[in-house]
């Protein structure tokens, strides 16, 4: 062979046609060879993840099959209705996913936590209205097409089919408990009661699937987490619960009006694009390493804030607080280890400062907390106890090679800044803060620092709150 080569019909052949062929011939080969070896069971991913996960997957996934297999155990007979109720279901649902996969794929790869599925529309009522062996037909289905739009891997699929199965049986029982009948005797008179129950069933489907998500993440994370971290924001629960209420009216439009519920298919495209828009707002304020605020929303957050208080008349203090040897950190154990260490001081803030303060990640190393009416000395107080606490922490993190190792000892160094005293502006605070910080490094870092009153000409009292065990920081 020349190397040049007359294609059939008949044209020139192009130069380095034949050897582009080869290449793509040869990444194919490549290609399916990777998924060959991927496909290994000792090459799944399921083993990356933590023991203690594996663990927890391997005790929860039988006893969900288990009721799985309770709940087709205990269902009535599947009748012509059934079946024509799962045929709708299923349609509405396969419509609704295909419909939306573009914003399903924009949500899912934004999270990195919670993440609520819609589909729970046309699950709850299989769940309240169908023998469980159709529910986990449709659960199946729903689960297929996700899995075939975003190939996420098997043992999530097997998770997440399982739990939410385990959900309906349990919902499925429930309610076959409380309302025999199915809805069909639905009256003016019974209404009330019709809701309780209806409530009731929705409850136990959304808990059983957060404490399962909740179980895992929390499992999943190398320092305590936050219930908003496994549990998700306010509106990520509101939105659950919009989803499992849609999916109770659904069950009612199936038994007296069934033509109605296509409406529902246009609520859950409008449905996923608020949720898409409601994240793109959250995504424009937060951090996406530590889930708090980023120096955009915290601003915005803490502008409001200080204006309230300022017009009460009350005292304003803001910390800055930039970890000591930070790049040491990421040199020595690598960038994960690093962005370890950034999470669970995040993590930290949030739980030792009050629910009114406002925290957020400065960017880098560094963080800000507003805290609200605080007096100078409630100030010194807080900045002392976040010092101590961040050199308390015991961060489970990898090194370099991936060995399991422990970042302890971590010291701080903290800016003080206070309303009047030293800005009438959460600007100004945020500057004076960031001077005291310089100080206090220059000063042999590990302390916190006041800032100096610039705008009234007189220098205020430096505490120097340096701790006096040795540290074990370059």
């Amino acid at each position: 062979m020349t190397g040049r080569v007359a294609p059939q019909d008949g044209r020139a052949a192009l130069p380095g046609r034949e050897h582009r062929a080869g290449r793509a011939e040869q990444g194919v080969k490549k290609t399916a060879s990777a998924a060959i070896k991927a496909a290994h069971p000792r090459n799944w991913e399921l083993w990356t993840l933590r023991s203690r996960v594996i663990v927890f997957l391997a005790i929860w996934e039988p006893l969900t099959l288990l009721l799985v297999v309770w709940g087709i155990a205990i269902s009535k007979p599947t009748t012509t209705v059934d079946w024509i109720r799962f045929a709708s279901l299923a349609a509405c649902a396969t419509a609704h996913i295909q419909l939306t996969r573009r914003q399903e794929e924009r949500r899912r790869n934004r999270l990195t936590t919670v993440f609520i599925d819609l589909t729970g529309i046309w699950i709850f009522p299989a769940a309240l209205l169908l023998p469980m062996s159709l529910t986990l037909l449709l659960i199946v289905l729903v689960g297929g097409q996700r899995w075939f739009n975003w190939r996420r891997p098997p043992h999530r699929f097997l998770f997440t089919s399982l739990t939410t199965a385990a959900a309906a049986a349990a919902a499925h029982w429930l309610f076959g408990v409380l309302d025999p009948t199915a809805l069909s005797t639905l009256r003016d008179d019974n209404s009330v009661a019709e809701f309780g129950y209806l409530f009731a069933a929705g409850f136990v489907y959304a808990t059983i699937q957060a404490l399962a998500v909740a179980a895992v993440l929390a499992l999943s994370n190398s320092v305590r987490p936050t219930l908003r971290a496994v549990f998700g924001t306010r509106t990520d629960n509101l939105l659950d619960a919009g989803t499992v209420g849609l999916g109770a009216i659904n069950a009612v439009l199936l038994v007296y009006l069934p033509p109605a519920i296509v409406v529902l298919v246009l609520v859950s495209v409008l449905g996923n694009r608020l949720a898409e828009i409601s994240q793109l707002q959250d995504d424009a304020q937060t951090d996406a390493k530590t889930g708090l605020l980023n120096m955009r929303g915290w601003s915005e957050s803490a502008a409001r804030a200080f204006e309230r208080t300022r017009r009460a008349g009350d005292r304003v203090a803001l910390l800055m607080i930039d970890l000591d040897y930070f790049k040491w950190i990421n040199d020595t154990y690598g960038h994960p280890a690093g962005d370890e260490v950034i999470l669970a001081v995040g993590r930290l803030l949030q739980k030792i400062v009050r629910p009114v303060d406002i925290v957020g990640r400065f960017g880098g190393e560094e963080f800000v907390v507003l805290l609200l009416d605080t007096e100078v000395a409630a100030a010194e107080r807080a900045a002392e106890r976040v010092r101590t606490a961040i050199a308390d922490l015991r961060i489970r993190t990898t090194g370099r090679r991936g060995a399991p190792t422990t970042i302890t000892n971590r010291t701080t160094s903290i800016g003080v800044a206070v309303y009047p005293d030293h800005g009438n502006t959460v600007d100004e605070l945020l500057h004076a803060a960031d001077s005291a910080v310089y100080e206090a490094k220059e000063n042999g870092r590990n302390q916190v620092r006041f800032a100096v009153s610039g705008h009234q000409g007189n220098v205020e009292h430096i505490r120097d709150h340096r701790d006096s065990r040795p540290s074990t920081q370059p």
